[in-house]
């Protein structure tokens, strides 16, 4: 009897120490569970901490956008009213870089409303370097540009015009920002605008460089352009009839 007492004693010892049922796997979901939405509480405490933030700037966006529309139609009227005998071309480029530059501005204020004045701070840092990095990797282009903008400013230099430059000799038959097509002996050539700012001369009767109205060589008149109408000293000597 004690012998059967003890073995059933240690029986009981067992089955208390071994879990009953799925504890063990309910208790890792309730752990992941408790994780999840602890991960939603936290989530949710800082959206309500930021939700002034965002409100204000998404008031800062839309007066913001308002006030670049109202900003870039004054700039476009009085583009057009400065320069309204230029090329569309040129008052486009310049209305493009003042609404990149007042985008570029909205944007680092509305980091810095929302609180991140930090991110705001390093961006324009970045930016600035991003910047220089573009600008010597595209220097050509920016120097086709920017003698675009002599060219399409200059009055010598117009649609229709037999010009001579380093490269081609023909009709001009279009200017852009970067680039000016020409016509020459049937074919179109395309020319950076930078090597034709540099040095260009206007042909003004297209046949090659002589100008418009300009003397004859003097190699070009013969003897047999001498006239002969004058009436010759047999002709003007009288005769007596018999």
């Amino acid at each position: 009897m004690p012998q059967s007492s003890a073995s059933s004693t240690r029986r009981f010892a067992l089955q208390t120490d071994t879990p009953l049922g799925p504890s063990g796997p309910s208790t890792g979901e309730s752990g992941v569970v408790g994780a999840v939405l602890q991960a939603l509480d936290t989530f949710v405490a800082d959206l309500l901490a930021a939700l002034p933030n965002l409100v204000a700037g998404a008031v800062f966006l839309a007066v913001a956008a308002a006030l670049v529309w109202v900003v870039m139609r004054v700039v476009e009227f009085g583009l057009v009213r400065a320069f309204s005998t230029e090329s569309p071309v040129y008052r486009d480029f310049v209305a493009t870089v003042v609404r990149l530059f007042l985008w570029f501005g909205v944007a680092l204020t509305f980091l810095s409303v929302l609180g991140l004045d930090e991110i705001a701070a390093s961006l324009g840092t970045a930016t600035g370097f991003v910047a220089l990095g573009v600008a010597y990797a595209t220097s050509d282009m920016i120097a086709d540009a920017v003698a675009g903008v002599y060219l399409l400013r200059d009055p010598d230099f117009n649609v229709g015009d037999h010009v001579e430059t380093a490269k081609v000799t023909g009709v001009v038959t279009s200017i852009e920002l970067r680039k000016t097509r020409f016509e020459a002996e049937g074919d179109v050539v395309v020319v950076g605008n930078a090597a034709i700012e540099d040095n260009w001369r206007q042909l003004t009767d297209g046949s090659g460089g002589a100008e418009a109205g300009a003397p004859p060589p003097a190699d070009s008149l013969s003897a047999d352009s001498t006239p002969t109408d004058s009436p010759s000293a047999d002709d003007s000597t009288p005769t007596d009839d018999a």
